[in-house]
């Protein structure tokens, strides 16, 4: 479990410190860590709201920041197709009311092609990284050794692949159906989750793991993301050795370790 400090005992040699954000379909949450990833006030969650255009996430973040110890830096999860700190799509946030209703025109276009980057830079004027949520959930468990492959389990499904520790480009694997016209997003999301309950689940998430092996053959495969934990012991065993369930407190490890990552296509620079 990290550890959480009081900002006035941090020490000089553990800056900078980083306001970490990991938004969700259902909630965003923040706190404020020192260089060695130790947590500085407990983090911050807050349910995302609905309707969602670019200003409200920024304003959120805002918002959530001046309850937090002061920062150098920030580091911004966004579910979606991110490059370069640019909006491509996003599942959730261009909808009327959340996670499976109706998408609002007027969001999806304010969102395709947001730089969420520069929003956040101008806002706080700090420093700031914008990866896919997934991504920045990667950067806080790889060991930066062979080909390592993030899964979270949330809302939906987010994906991101590491080789040697550089992130590569990013695949919205949650979008690709995996059956009859279903996504991936769909088939092993929160909705489904709620309606089969964890043993069905859980048998699903492995027939993905299963499915997945053949085209990613990882060295290490991670699962986390909320629903992670939900995943029954029994899957658990039958996916071996290679598969590690990581704590959804990475998510905002991450957001420090993301700025050391080796600077390649993933970059949000």
């Amino acid at each position: 479990m990290t550890s959480v400090t009081r900002p006035d005992a941090a020490a000089h040699d553990v800056a900078p410190y980083t306001l970490a954000v990991d938004c969700g379909g259902s909630g965003i949450k923040a706190s404020v860590l020192d260089a060695h990833g130790t947590l500085h006030a407990p983090a911050v969650r807050v349910p995302t709201p609905y309707p969602l255009p670019p200003a409200v996430l920024v304003e959120t973040i805002a918002q959530i920041a001046a309850d937090l110890p002061a920062a150098q830096r920030v580091t911004v999860g966004v579910p979606g197709m991110i490059r370069h700190g640019v909006v491509v799509a996003t599942p959730h946030y261009v909808t009327r009311a959340g996670p499976r209703t109706a998408v609002d025109p007027v969001l999806e276009a304010a969102w395709t092609g947001c730089d969420v980057r520069a929003l956040v830079e101008q806002r706080l004027a700090l420093p700031t990284l914008v990866l896919n949520d997934a991504e920045v959930h990667g950067a806080g468990v790889v060991s930066g050794t062979g080909l390592e492959l993030m899964l979270t389990l949330g809302t939906g499904l987010g994906a991101a692949l590491f080789d040697g520790g550089r992130l590569a480009p990013h695949l919205e694997l949650s979008h690709a159906p995996v059956r009859w016209g279903v996504t991936y997003d769909a088939y092993v999301g929160q909705t489904e989750r709620r309606r089969l309950g964890n043993g069905l689940w859980s048998r699903r998430v492995q027939r993905v793991v299963e499915g997945l092996w053949p085209v990613f053959r990882w060295d290490r495969l991670y699962l986390g993301g909320g629903n992670s934990r939900n995943i029954s012991p029994t899957v658990l065993e039958r996916l071996g050795e290679h598969v590690v369930v990581v704590p959804n407190q990475a998510g905002i490890v991450g957001g420090v370790r993301a700025w050391d990552l080796p600077r390649g296509a993933g970059d949000a620079h």
